[in-house]
């Protein structure tokens, strides 16, 4: 990583030095006084202090202080979120991975997109280049259709007028109307295909997984070439990932935040 100064934004670098002023024993700051404790100026302290409220970052409370807020703790729980699901999940998808004898990937939607946040590999399977962490467009994912097929409408509404359906392969479903016909067709058979749309020669089969409140958090698929995926197989794909999904469902019961 290149830390030269001249690559680096020094506002965020600003910001977060403010950030740091705020410890267990010194839970609120003035603006004199952060100014103070940081060296800057009274004016770039406010006009930093502003931005971050606008953020909720930080909030100003009765007294004309600042404190932090929710937006950190948002933040924190997410890292917390995405940990928790790999820890739960590390045993299911390995299981799925040997059962299937293809690739098990985990992924939730974030920012209209699918976010992998597991990966299991068969030593049978094709390895696929997909990594923990990395993102893929909802348009050609299974997970990714099956994630908005059980959104809600205002997070479907949303993703229609802000994305642009991309093409990546001949099969890539690229017409509104026709992937919201496909969503339908998701919710009323409870999984989703990918069948050659986001690359030739792959195929990618998606089953949803619950938390207690009876809400779809996530997406475990698997994926392999299309040489050796047949429809009359499919029941024994969703046999499997039903399993596996049914483990992690099993696990999630005590967690009040998934």
């Amino acid at each position: 990583m290149n830390t030269d100064s001249k690559n680096l934004n020094q506002s965020i670098i600003k910001a977060f030095t403010l950030l740091d002023a705020f410890t267990d024993d010194k839970k609120e700051w003035g603006v004199r006084e952060l100014a103070l404790k940081t060296g800057y100026n009274k004016s770039t302290t406010y006009r930093l202090l502003s931005t971050l409220v606008l953020l909720n970052v930080v909030h100003q409370n009765n007294n004309e202080k600042y404190q932090l807020g929710s937006k950190l703790f948002e933040l924190g729980n997410r890292v917390s979120l995405y940990k928790s699901l790999r820890n739960l999940t590390n045993i299911p998808i390995q299981k799925a991975a040997l059962d299937i004898q293809e690739t098990v990937l985990l992924g939730i939607l974030k920012d209209h997109q699918v976010f992998h946040i597991n990966k299991a590999d068969s030593l049978q399977g094709l390895k696929i280049s997909t990594s923990i962490g990395s993102y893929a467009p909802v348009n050609c994912s299974a997970i990714g259709k099956l994630l908005l097929a059980f959104s809600s409408l205002e997070t479907q509404e949303t993703f229609f007028s802000s994305v642009t359906l991309r093409s990546f392969t001949k099969n890539t479903i690229t017409s509104a109307s026709k992937l919201k016909k496909e969503l339908q067709l998701i919710q009323q058979q409870k999984f989703a295909l990918d069948i050659e749309e986001s690359e030739l020669g792959l195929v990618c089969i998606a089953m949803p997984i619950y938390n207690k409140k009876g809400k779809v958090i996530a997406g475990m698929s698997a994926s392999g070439p299309s040489s050796r995926f047949r429809m009359e197989n499919v029941q024994n794909y969703i046999t499997i990932l039903q399993k596996g999904a049914t483990e992690i469902e099993q696990s999630l019961q005590s967690f009040e935040n998934l």
